[in-house]
């Protein structure tokens, strides 16, 4: 009898263990962010995970009568790595909703995500084609097409007749190159030549002054913004920026984080983005603010992205009642409107893509500081795909 007596008590133990294990794991959404924190991309990465982590403290931890955790996890900028991460988070119950970061990564996992009916907010890469891969994807970051079509537009309408393109050699690359020339050819433009740099460790010295021999009018860049800073000093020290060669682009190589170490060889740059840390809202001014005091740098659109993602996360739980089952919570994530730091955004309600201003921004000192300073806004910007269904 005493021995049955234990055996029912280790048993009722155990079931009560179980319960509130379960409770408790009903009680928690876990955010998993695979993110690029080593490696090539690593600075990217981590402004995407500082501005999601800026978002939970200034707005709790709680949503929905459920607690909010966030879970990073380093891909170290491998997609290999990025899609083992993934996959494993997946099949062991870790995640509740996915970050979702680098192109590479979607791109190899959108059919795990996809059999798992995983939630997946797209708060890095920028590839217009990520959205299509997965129903359960939606994007608070921005789409290469959306910046690269519109700078297209306003350097063909302001006298830019004679351009080179030049890319990094991945798909972010080939698509912000494939944009630019199918607008800017379209207003009569002409593009003298197409170059194409390597992803790592490039040097950009050979490549540059290949464009100027070209001698274009202006260069149309794409690259990482974490290589923006060696281009900068390069593109100096080959003395475009005396020829009188103009650099126009989406706003990557004009990153503001690190703008302000960039010093003169950016001023003048004309960008297309949607993003800057210099966009004149109260909004803004205090969600810059709040993201110098928790990191000590000036933001950037991947912070933003990063903040964004979580105000839709946190938005859709209280929609779905605090369900974290991907087709409510996808549902709940389509057609959200909200006024983010960046200015008005929402989520488009068919493609699951971000909607959002895009501004032609200039880089000019003012009081002692380097800004992407904003003076033309093209509104409520879809993906250039989405806009041609």
């Amino acid at each position: 009898m005493w021995i049955r007596s234990i055996s029912r008590l280790v048993s009722s133990l155990g079931i009560a263990a179980a319960m509130f294990g379960s409770a408790a794991a009903e009680t928690t959404v876990k955010i998993g962010m695979v993110m690029p924190l080593t490696g090539t991309l690593a600075s990217a990465g981590k402004q995407v995970v500082a501005g999601a982590r800026l978002y939970v403290a200034k707005h709790g931890n709680t949503v929905a009568g459920k607690q909010i955790e966030l879970v990073v996890k380093d891909d170290g900028t491998s997609f290999d790595v990025g899609k083992r991460l993934t996959q494993e988070a997946i099949a062991n119950h870790e995640f509740d909703v996915l970050a979702g970061g680098t192109t590479g990564d979607l791109l190899a996992s959108a059919p795990i995500i996809t059999e798992g009916k995983m939630p997946t907010v797209i708060m890095l890469s920028s590839t217009s084609a990520v959205i299509d891969k997965s129903p359960y994807f939606v994007r608070t970051s921005c789409t290469l097409a959306q910046s690269s079509a519109i700078v297209a537009e306003w350097a063909a309408k302001n006298g830019i007749k004679r351009v080179v393109t030049l890319v990094s050699d991945f798909s972010p690359g080939h698509e912000a190159e494939a944009r630019f020339k199918d607008r800017y050819l379209g207003l009569g433009g002409e593009i003298a030549e197409s170059i194409r740099v390597p992803l790592q460790n490039p040097d950009f010295a050979p490549f540059l002054q290949r464009a100027r021999d070209d001698s274009p009018q202006a260069i149309f860049v794409f690259i990482p913004s974490v290589q923006a800073g060696t281009f900068a000093k390069q593109f100096v020290e080959r003395g475009l920026d005396k020829a009188g060669i103009r650099l126009i682009g989406p706003g990557d190589i004009t990153d503001d984080e690190l703008l302000p170490a960039m010093g003169d060889a950016m001023l003048g740059t004309v960008t297309a983005h949607f993003y800057s840390a210099a966009h004149p809202s109260p909004m803004n001014r205090a969600f810059v603010a709040a993201y110098q005091k928790l990191t000590g740098n000036r933001p950037n659109f991947m912070a933003v992205s990063g903040y964004d993602g979580m105000h839709l996360i946190y938005a859709a739980l209280e929609k779905a009642n605090g369900s974290v089952a991907g087709d409510a919570l996808v549902s709940a994530m389509k057609g959200m409107s909200w006024e983010s730091p960046r200015g008005p955004m929402s989520i488009d309600a068919a493609t699951g893509d971000v909607v959002h201003n895009i501004y032609i921004r200039k880089v000019e000192r003012a009081n002692g500081e380097i800004n992407n300073v904003e003076f033309v806004t093209f509104e409520a910007v879809k993906d250039v795909r989405a806009s041609a269904k």
